[in-house]
């Protein structure tokens, strides 16, 4: 058995001296102080906080700082990592394809996180993928009570979305489970009795090079996969007219001047396919911070300036995306496509005329609110379910999988080519 260091230390030490002669009694003097100095060295690196030996942004620092405050579930696959944060309804709050010293890709408030105070509408802890419901706006709206002014004042994240935590059921190196139950009552007064039960798991090189299309093994990759299930637990049936519920993933992704949102949309006129793009939840997006072709809409990824658009059913492809120049990273976001017929919510903050005729994915860019306050900076990438019109006991499943893709840009092209239809160039470009 080999014996640390350290115990040769308290060897030399507990020598009876007075037993040897003085030339001996030098050597194990000798002896015990270099020993002593070299075991010193170890105990006094080991003490160092972890977050001293890794750079702000790295992937090992924000662990080391999320641990201080939270339980962590860490998921691994090779240099690939993804931590999630059962407190925060099992959200994913970062990942790394690079190991502990590599990018840290979601964005944190450290700031909230740090205080450990509960803000009254929303806590905007961050973390690259989030399970929200909605719709968040309407007469069906779960972010606003009866007979209140469409508001930033006026609107409440709800606490089970928000502050609790979910039970974690399952758990291996590369994947875990999440449930909660809770009731939540929309604007209209309709009360549902909800079942969340969320699967995430991290993909392994293998399924990478099997499901990304244009992959190449000299490329860095994470890529991690939620399954969320929507469960009617009530006894009574969801029904259009009183309001129903979709699952609406969010994710906090870090802003920067170097990036650049990129959707993909589906090309045809506007009477059969309706607009190109919802640019008009917060006000009309300007032209300098919002392109539009024939068959994609690109969105700058600041953190400067608050605007969201959406894209509707008819319009929406498979990924959607962003690409940060400076770091040459870049993100995709892949969920399934709608089927005809499918009805999604509306969450506008206005009452609605066509509270069904909602988009199935957005994009949001954070910027200062009228009081000059900010929850951000962050961006980001947003997927939704169909309405889901259940039975008591009937469910409704909504995947997605987020990829972080770093190396040369030439093999990010044939990546972003095969998955969004855009070369990495005119991602650059929109906005020269």
């Amino acid at each position: 058995m080999r014996i640390p260091r350290w115990h040769w230390c308290r060897l030399f030490y507990t020598i009876p001296m007075v037993r040897l002669s003085f030339p001996l009694r030098l050597v194990a003097l000798a002896g015990y102080l270099l020993c002593a100095a070299s075991c010193g060295n170890v105990n006094t690196e080991a003490r160092v906080p972890e977050s001293h030996h890794l750079k702000p942004g790295s992937y090992g620092y924000d662990r080391s700082f999320l641990r201080k405050k939270v339980d962590l579930i860490e998921l691994t696959s090779g240099n690939s990592k993804v931590l999630l944060v059962p407190q925060y309804q099992g959200r994913v709050m970062t990942s790394t394809c690079s190991g502990d010293s590599g990018l840290s890709f979601g964005w944190i408030n450290y700031k909230l996180v740090q205080s450990g105070e509960v803000k009254p509408h929303m806590n905007a802890y961050g973390g690259e993928e989030r399970l929200w419901l909605g719709p968040e706006g309407g007469q069906f709206a779960l972010f606003f009570r009866h007979d209140v002014p469409y508001s930033y004042d006026h609107w409440f994240t709800p606490k089970e979305l928000d502050t609790a935590a979910f039970v974690v059921t399952a758990q291996t190196r590369r994947s875990v489970r999440f449930s909660k139950r809770f009731d939540l009552v929309n604007r209209a007064g309709t009360r549902f009795s909800v079942g969340i039960d969320r699967k995430v798991h991290i993909l392994s090189d293998e399924e990478i090079s099997t499901r990304l299309p244009g992959h190449s093994n000299s490329l860095r990759v994470v890529a991690f996969e939620s399954e969320n299930t929507l469960t009617n637990r009530g006894s009574n049936t969801w029904q259009r007219d009183s309001g129903l519920l979709s699952v609406w993933m969010l994710g906090m992704m870090k802003p920067s001047p170097s990036t650049t949102i990129a959707i993909p949309v589906k090309p045809g006129n506007e009477p059969a396919q309706g607009p190109l793009v919802n640019d008009h939840y917060f006000g009309t997006i300007p032209p300098e911070r919002l392109k539009k072709t024939a068959t994609a809409i690109f969105l700058k990824a600041d953190g400067r300036q608050r605007g969201k658009l959406g894209v509707s059913p008819l319009r929406v492809r498979a990924f959607i995306g962003s690409y940060d120049a400076a770091s040459h990273v870049l993100t995709l976001l892949q969920s399934g496509l709608p089927s005809p017929g499918d009805a999604y919510v509306n969450s506008a903050w206005e009452d609605q005329q066509h509270p069904y005729a909602g988009d199935a994915a957005n994009a949001y860019n954070d910027g200062p609110l009228e009081d000059g306050s900010q929850m951000g900076p962050f961006y980001e990438l947003e997927s939704s379910s169909p309405a889901a019109a259940l039975a008591p006991g009937q469910s409704l499943t909504h995947s997605q999988v987020t990829y972080h893709i770093s190396g040369d840009e030439k093999m990010l092209d044939a990546v972003s080519r095969a998955t969004l239809g855009i070369g990495i160039n005119e991602i650059r470009q929109a906005f020269k």
